[in-house]
C-alpha cells in the first residue's frame, strides 16, 4: 500500500487518488498533492523582526504608560515567561510591580 498524506482537512489517514487528486472518504475533501497548503501557527515578531514564541523573555523598548497606574512601565523593563495571543495585544505577561498586562509586539524585543 502507498504512503499517502493524511487529509488536510478532518486528517483522516484513510486517503486514496483519484485521476491527479486524493480524496478523503470522511470528509469527502479533494486536493492535488502538490498544493497541500502548511499550516502557519500564531506569528509574532517584536520591533527588530525577530520571531517570538510562549516563553521567551522581551524588554520593553519604551516607556508604556499604564491606564490607572501612576507611573509608566520603563523601557529596559525586562519580562520573563511570555504567552503569545491573537488580536492586537499580542502578549499576554506579568510585569513586576504592575501585574498581569497585555502588550504589543511592537514595544518589546527579544531578550
Amino acid at each position: 500500500m502507498e504512503n499517502l498524506p493524511s487529509c488536510p482537512k478532518c486528517k483522516s489517514e484513510f486517503t486514496y487518488p483519484m485521476d491527479n487528486l486524493l480524496v478523503c472518504p470522511e470528509c469527502s475533501h479533494e486536493w492535488v498533492p502538490e498544493e497541500i497548503e502548511v499550516e502557519v501557527g500564531l506569528v509574532v515578531k517584536d520591533a527588530n523582526g525577530n520571531l517570538l514564541s510562549d516563553g521567551d523573555a522581551v524588554v520593553i523598548v519604551k516607556d508604556l504608560p499604564v491606564k490607572g497606574a501612576p507611573k509608566p512601565i520603563k523601557a529596559g523593563t525586562k519580562v520573563k515567561s511570555i504567552r503569545l495571543v491573537e488580536g492586537d495585544h499580542n502578549i499576554d505577561c506579568k510585569i513586576d510591580g504592575f501585574g498581569s498586562m497585555a502588550l504589543k509586539s511592537e514595544f518589546v524585543r527579544k531578550a
